[in-house]
């Protein structure tokens, strides 16, 4: 299954009009594999061919927005050993956003305007895989109210939902054969204005073309 073609993503997810860039709701994301191992399938002439693995993964990330009604997501990509993805935190609430996770997960504190500091992704941030609800994972009671209020989830939520999900339906699929699927940080940089979010999205949509160098590529 081919995750590289462009088509496959909208860009009417990041062109919101008249976004106040400056609000810092807007994140490029890249989540590493733990140990980087190569779990989610192979490049082959310059495209990404996902595996099971991956296409688990490309489920749970189109599930943010559904998640999270008040989340957009951009550009994503798959790569052997890691993801690159776009998330846009809105004021446009779709619905009740989910009781927040587990308040040890930590926030989003630092600021960066370049990709220049580790590894090129921006500022490494905590975001493990712990389960995001005590009870169950969409805040609801028996009769299918909602239960929790209105309220921004913060990125570190939205990624730790991000790798718990696909975390445990892998893990259900093999058999608790990959105990660990993703590294416990993550790396976060704010998007500021739509120049660099153009350079950002080209970036992702290139990077299976640039595996050859890439500094996940263990082979390089």
């Amino acid at each position: 299954m081919n995750a590289s073609n462009p088509n496959r993503y909208h860009r009417r997810s990041i062109r919101l009009k008249g976004y106040d860039y400056s609000r810092a709701g807007v994140y490029f994301v890249t989540i590493v594999t733990w140990g980087r191992l190569m779990l989610f399938g192979k490049i082959e002439n310059g495209e990404m061919n996902i595996n099971r693995y991956g296409e688990i993964v490309q489920k749970w990330w189109n599930e943010i927005p559904v998640h999270f009604p008040n989340v957009e997501t951009g550009a994503f990509v798959i790569m052997p050993n890691h993801v690159h993805g776009i998330i846009i935190i809105t004021d446009e609430r779709r619905g009740t956003v989910p009781v927040p996770f587990d308040t040890t997960i930590a926030q989003q504190k630092g600021e960066v305007t370049a990709l220049s500091q580790n590894n090129g992704y921006g500022i490494e941030q905590q975001g493990g895989e712990t389960p995001p609800l005590q009870n169950n994972d969409i805040g609801e009671t028996a009769q299918g109210e909602r239960t929790s209020p209105l309220r921004k989830p913060t990125l570190g939520q939205i990624v730790a939902y991000f790798k718990y999900k696909s975390t445990k339906e892998i893990n259900v699929m093999d058999g608790g054969r990959i105990q660990k699927l993703w590294q416990r940080n993550y790396y976060e940089h704010i998007v500021r204005n739509e120049h660099e979010m153009e350079n950002i999205w080209n970036y992702i949509e290139s990077n299976p073309a640039m595996w050859a160098t890439d500094d996940e590529n263990p082979n390089k």
